[in-house]
């Protein structure tokens, strides 16, 4: 990886009203993946949109992952609750904010 230059994969989805708990404990990985550097997970004030946002070490390292036989097992997991999902990779880097 570059200096200063990240790869981060978003996916926003979409909860059926009243399942966020339920969602939660299924996108929760059995394991972490190799390349995974941080992980956030972002929920609408309602509870029913979560947006996650993971930093890789290389796109490979997340290709792996979304290939992998865990990922699948926890895309099983949190289709009931689904409704709709949109994802994108992207290239990025940090903001330096200046002291005040």
């Amino acid at each position: 990886m570059e200096f200063d230059q990240a790869f981060v994969w978003i996916t926003t989805r979409r909860l059926k009203p009243g399942t966020r708990d339920e969602f939660a404990r299924a996108w929760r990985p059995t394991e972490f993946p190799a390349g995974m550097l941080r992980a956030y997970e972002c929920y609408s004030a309602d509870g029913n949109e979560v947006v996650g946002i993971s930093i890789w070490d290389s796109p490979e390292s997340r290709e792996r992952f979304r290939l992998s036989e865990v990922e699948a097992e926890r895309r099983r997991s949190m289709a009931p609750f689904v409704i709709e999902e949109r994802a994108g990779f992207y290239t990025g880097r940090e903001l330096r904010i200046p002291e005040r």
